[in-house]
């Protein structure tokens, strides 16, 4: 068996007249943290139900761990787990009843049961919450909880669809270290998102899904150097300056440049323009306090990726 988690080839699938996947190409490796990204309705979302086994395609091969999804779909699931947008756990019993319950119908006898719900709930720091109904849990801990009992019994490959929607800074950060944990443990790691940071963060290669096929594919340093451009900021001293500074800019620069509070913004397809830019603002006079020159964002990448569909990082 080769080192690829999942190969997906010429996935195709239809909704009626609309064909949602169009001949979509996938080689994710084992071990690591996989991001798709799409914009609404680019199809990850149906390629996520794919892959792991909920939704039949309407053409193509997909393997997940080398087992075909069709012919082989028991022996795909016994490896696999998804956790969805939506919290799966029952929020009138306390984590610990939950994570019992759980066990017991994957098969675990009632003593190894607790064992294991116990030990889930110490790696997910909620020992202290065991026996406090899920329905009085933060943001933060039903997220926790419904990830552990996703991996009640642990899997090869776990499926998080946007697994922090909603969530604060801080809860966020708290399962993204668990998300890291399980990549440390050896799991393969499907991420959807809706948070081009999270992706950037946390995805070791991203996907760019749109309208049904992969438009890109590599690192996020990689994304965004396809890219091509620079990303400027310059903040100037007196706002009586910005209006000056910005004419002085898109003349040197031959580009638009955008006033933010006292920042000037640009995307520099000619980074060699700019320290003569620069010494012109000096000529002139026009303070700076701030400057910085570097790669473009994980954002600015998606857009200049995307930008013909219309919509958010849904799919």
């Amino acid at each position: 068996m080769d080192e690829l988690a999942i190969e997906v080839k010429d996935l195709v699938k239809s909704f009626g007249k609309e064909r949602v996947l169009d001949r979509l190409h996938l080689s994710i490796p084992k071990g690591i943290v996989y991001g798709l990204l799409g914009p609404n309705g680019a199809g990850k979302t149906t390629t996520v139900r794919i892959l792991s086994t909920l939704l039949k395609p309407d053409g193509g091969h997909v393997k997940i761990l080398g087992y075909d999804t069709e012919k082989h779909a028991s022996e795909v699931r016994k490896r696999i787990s998804l956790t969805g947008q939506y919290a799966s756990v029952d929020e009138d019993l306390t984590g610990l009843e939950n994570l019992v319950m759980l066990a017991r119908l994957l098969g675990y006898p009632k003593k190894q049961a607790k064992e294991r719900a116990r030990e889930l709930l110490e790696a997910f720091r909620l020992e202290d919450a065991a026996k406090r109904l899920v329905k009085n849990y933060s943001g933060g801990m039903r997220r926790r909880i419904d990830i552990a009992a996703s991996i009640i019994v642990a899997p090869e490959i776990l499926f998080l669809d946007e697994p922090t929607t909603g969530l604060d800074p801080e809860s966020r950060n708290e399962v993204w270290e668990v998300i890291r944990a399980f990549v440390k443990g050896g799991t393969t790691v499907i991420l959807t998102t809706q948070y081009l940071e999270e992706a950037d963060q946390l995805a070791d290669r991203i996907a760019v899904i749109n309208r049904g096929k992969l438009i890109a594919e590599g690192t996020s340093n990689e994304l965004k150097d396809s890219v091509g451009l620079s990303r400027l900021h310059i903040t100037i001293v007196s706002e009586k300056d910005l209006n000056e500074a910005k004419k002085i800019l898109e003349q040197k620069l031959t580009i638009e440049v955008q006033i933010e509070g006292m920042t000037l913004s640009a995307q520099v397809n000619n980074p060699s323009l700019v320290a003569s830019a620069l010494g012109e603002l000096a000529n002139r006079q026009i303070e700076i306090t701030d400057f910085s020159l570097g790669r473009p964002t994980l954002d600015e990448a998606f857009l200049n990726l995307t930008s013909d569909s219309i919509g958010g990082v849904e799919g």
